[in-house]
């Protein structure tokens, strides 16, 4: 196996268009296809650890805002994540924001619940 040991990539063409080939035929766009942030925060809104992620704002039981460090560029990206509990862990789509994404826990009754984010990822999908 082959090993590439760089500080820097930077595309030949365009400076931010890098093209990953995976495989004989498939490609995809290298900025793309990583997580922009990700976040784990304890339930006293305490960030664990984190990347681009700035702060937490605690709206009420349950619903949080996470705030960027660096603001994407639209709002054109998804959520994937989980609680240290309860296994139920939702964004409201329509609260997605180029500077922050609010955040619900839910525990086994749907109802409001303060937990530990296991693990929050935001990818984004279109530039």
């Amino acid at each position: 196996m082959s090993e590439i040991k760089v500080d820097t990539l930077t595309g030949k063409t365009t400076a931010n268009d890098i093209t990953v080939t995976a495989g004989a035929t498939a490609t995809m766009s290298l900025e793309q296809g990583l997580a922009k942030c990700w976040s784990n925060v304890s339930s006293s809104q305490v960030i664990n650890d984190s990347l681009n992620v700035s702060s937490i704002t605690d709206s009420a039981t349950g619903n949080y805002d996470l705030n960027w460090t660096n603001s994407f560029n639209n709002t054109s990206y998804s959520h994937v994540g989980s609680d240290g509990f309860y296994g139920n862990f939702n964004t409201e789509p329509n609260t997605l924001s180029t500077g922050e994404a609010n955040v619900y826990i839910y525990n086994n009754s749907f109802a409001s619940t303060d937990a530990s984010f296991a693990a929050s990822a935001f990818v984004k999908i279109a530039s």
